[in-house]
C-alpha cells in the first residue's frame, strides 16, 4: 500500500508543561522510532499546513473557534478545562492537526496515496461541537469526516476509535448524522464519563473492563464493530488511533500490546479493501508512554505498508 506520514515540527511548539502526558516529546518519539525501523523511507511524507477556518467551522460553532483565536496567554498558559492548557503556539498546532486531517483526507480520495497517517498534536477526539476537553481543542477527526461529506460527496463514513478513553466529541458531532458510523472502544468506567448512554444506530459504544488484555479487545471488536461495519458500507475509514490502551500506558489500566493494534488495524484494512477501494485515514489521539506509544505506532502502520 502506499502511505502517507503527515508531520510539522511546530506541533512540538504546544507545550502544556513540565510532567503533562499529552507532551511534545510524544510526536518526536514516534518520528524517531519509525526512522530507526526504515519506515519512515517506505512512506510519503508530507508537511501539512494549518486548516482554512471553514473547515474547522465546519464542525465547530464560529464563536467557539473565535473565542479560543482571542485567548492570550501572554507568556504563560490559560488552563481552558482541568486538562487543556493554551500558550502562544497551541492554536497554531492546532490548526495544523486539523490541517492534516483535511490534506490526508484529500490525499487519499484523490488516489494520491492509499493510506495515511498523522502524527499530529494536539488530539481531537475529546473535543466537542462547543466544549475542549481531555487535552483537545478541534476534533481533528470530525474536521476529516466532515470534509470528506462536503467536498468529496461522500455518503457513508466509519470512524474507528480505539484509545482507552471513549470518543465522546466524536459521538457529540455525529450522534444525529446516519451518515457516520462511529465505533469506539474504551475502559469503562472511565473518563471522560459522557455520551456512554448515547443510544443511536450509528454510534458503537465497546466498553472493556480494566485490565482487559488483548483477547478480551479483539472479541468485543468482532461482535460490536465487523457486522455493523459490512452493513454500513464505508466509502473511507477514519481511525482516531489512540495508544493508551497498551499496558505500559500510565493513564488507564488496559493491556493491550503492539500486537493487538496491528490486529486491529488489519481487520480496519479488510473492511477498507471490501468497501472503501483500501482508503483509510488514521489521526494519534492518546498515548502516553512514549516507548509503548512509539512501538504501537509502528506495528499500526506495518498493517498499512503490509497490505
Amino acid at each position: 500500500m502506499n502511505t502517507a506520514f503527515f508531520y510539522h515540527q511546530d506541533c512540538t511548539l504546544h507545550d502544556m508543561g513540565s510532567g503533562h502526558p499529552e507532551s511534545p516529546a510524544r510526536i518526536e518519539a514516534i518520528r524517531e522510532r519509525l526512522e530507526h525501523a526504515g519506515m519512515l523511507g517506505e512512506m510519503q511524507q508530507f508537511q501539512p499546513n494549518e486548516a482554512d477556518r471553514k473547515y474547522i467551522t465546519n464542525v465547530h460553532p464560529d464563536l467557539y473557534v473565535k473565542q479560543l483565536e482571542e485567548m492570550d496567554p501572554g507568556k504563560g498558559r490559560v488552563m481552558v478545562d482541568p486538562d487543556t492548557a493554551l500558550m502562544k503556539d497551541s492554536i497554531h498546532a492546532a490548526y495544523l492537526a486539523a490541517g492534516a486531517a483535511v490534506e490526508a483526507t484529500d490525499a487519499v480520495m484523490s488516489g494520491q496515496v492509499d493510506t495515511a497517517f498523522c502524527a499530529v498534536r494536539p488530539p481531537g477526539h475529546h473535543a466537542e461541537r462547543s466544549k475542549t476537553m481531555g487535552f483537545c481543542f478541534f476534533n481533528n477527526i470530525a474536521i476529516a469526516a466532515r470534509h470528506a461529506m462536503d467536498f468529496h460527496n461522500l455518503e457513508r463514513v466509519a470512524i474507528i476509535d480505539f484509545d482507552v478513553h471513549q470518543g465522546n466529541g466524536t459521538i457529540d458531532i455525529f450522534q444525529d448524522d446516519p451518515r457516520v458510523l462511529v465505533c469506539s472502544s474504551f475502559e469503562y468506567p472511565l473518563y471522560p464519563y459522557s455520551h456512554f448512554n448515547v443510544d443511536r444506530p450509528n454510534i458503537i459504544n465497546s466498553p472493556l473492563e480494566a485490565y482487559s488484555k488483548g483477547l478480551q479487545f479483539r472479541r468485543t471488536v468482532e461482535r460490536d464493530w465487523f457486522a455493523r461495519l459490512q452493513d454500513h458500507k464505508p466509502q473511507l475509514i477514519l481511525i482516531s488511533a489512540g495508544f493508551d490502551a497498551h499496558k505500559d500506558d500510565p493513564l488507564a489500566h488496559l493491556e493491550l500490546e503492539e500486537k493487538d493494534y496491528r490486529w486491529v488495524t488489519n481487520m480496519v484494512m479488510d473492511v477498507a479493501r471490501m468497501y472503501s477501494r483500501g482508503r483509510v485515514v488514521s489521526m494519534l489521539e492518546g498515548g502516553y508512554n512514549l516507548k509503548a506509544l512509539a512501538a504501537s505506532v509502528e506495528a499500526h502502520l506495518t498493517a498499512f505498508l503490509e497490505k
